[in-house]
């Protein structure tokens, strides 16, 4: 493990002089990449340089009980000494969770879409459910949302929503929430009491940025209309929604949030690219997970990942078999703790697989 984290410090070094000449900011997607290599590996050298410190400290604590004749002093490095094995035990199980290759995206911001799916009225007010919980999970985090585009459920809620997250790996944490949730409850619109299933699925793609994807504006067809739905005076009188067409795929990406066409431009084209994006992106998650039994945060779409009990105030993730009496709070926002242990599964099969 030492040569292994030795090659990573030296690569850390590298990066450090290259960022360092005046010849790197010439190529600014180099550059950005060299940034990002940098802060990856940070925390990686942090833990192997207090690593050596405590190797260090091991052994010289131990040359010092061979010779020290004076009991109360060898007491004292007794303790050092055994505080000092169980923080190297502690150090190793880190940095062997460090090695494991972490998904590239990880650190992307994220662009969430919740869509209401079997159930009607109750599918939409669901994914209003889910959309509050997301942005108070975010608020939490000291991340922020951005609203990208909606369609409004009859009844509340929202048949479509799609909405941007950022802030600091935000794409390594809400990743685990992509498939099909479903709920159980007897919904507002239910005259007789009867519990009724309804479900909604969340994507979550990683934000691409211009670097990841370069698109031609020749393959992006444009169209623009009236928004709809709130907005206040501009709605329905100015042509400021955006539909932007990729041809060669033909992906779509719409967005009428805004007053301003020129930022729902921006919103919309940032949603096209991320979907694009994607396509290849894709192609990664499926060879992971022809090698993972899990899947956590690989699995298909269509998948049930999660049910909402409310009854039984129950929430079940169906991936690790994990069930919490928890559900107000965690509708609330409070997912953090499901999250934990998802990425927990994961990291325990990377490891297995490491080790095959």
């Amino acid at each position: 493990m030492l040569d292994k984290l030795e090659a990573i410090h030296q690569r850390w070094k590298n990066i450090q002089e290259e960022m360092n000449d005046p010849a790197a900011m010439s190529d600014m997607k180099k550059f950005i990449k060299l940034s990002k290599d940098y802060k990856e590996l940070q925390p990686v050298v942090d833990a192997y340089k207090e690593y050596k410190d405590v190797l260090g400290n091991i052994d010289s604590t131990k040359e010092l009980l061979k010779t020290e004749k004076d009991e109360e002093f060898r007491e004292m490095a007794k303790a050092e000494l055994n505080e000092l094995v169980h923080r190297k035990d502690e150090l190793e199980e880190e940095i062997r969770l460090m090695l494991i290759p972490t998904d590239p995206q990880d650190g992307k911001n994220a662009i969430v879409e919740i869509r209401a799916g079997t159930g009607g009225d109750e599918a939409s007010i669901f994914a209003g459910d889910l959309y509050r919980m997301y942005t108070k999970f975010a608020e939490t985090k000291g991340w922020k949302t951005e609203l990208v585009d909606i369609t409004e459920g009859t009844v509340g809620g929202f048949k479509e929503i799609i909405f941007e997250i950022k802030g600091d790996n935000v794409y390594g944490q809400m990743k685990y929430e992509s498939g099909v949730h479903r709920v159980q409850r007897v919904p507002k619109t239910e005259t007789q009491g009867r519990i009724h299933t309804s479900a909604a699925s969340v994507v979550v793609l990683p934000e691409a940025g211009e670097f990841d994807i370069e698109l031609n504006p020749a393959d992006i067809r444009k169209d623009l209309y009236c928004s709809s739905g709130p907005g206040g005076q501009s709605v329905n009188t100015t042509y400021s929604a955006v539909r932007l067409t990729h041809i060669p795929t033909g992906i779509v990406a719409t967005c009428q949030d805004q007053k301003s066409q020129l930022k729902n431009y921006d919103k919309a084209l940032k949603v096209l690219r991320s979907r694009i994006y994607e396509l290849e992106y894709q192609k990664y998650l499926d060879e992971v997970s022809s090698k993972r039994k899990t899947m956590v945060s690989t699995g298909d779409r269509s998948a049930k990942i999660r049910t909402y009990n409310w009854p039984q105030g129950r929430v079940t993730d169906h991936r690790i078999g994990l069930t919490m009496y928890n559900l107000q709070s965690i509708i609330d926002g409070d997912i953090q703790e499901i999250i934990d242990k998802l990425q927990l599964a994961e990291n325990a099969e990377r490891l297995k697989a490491e080790v095959e």
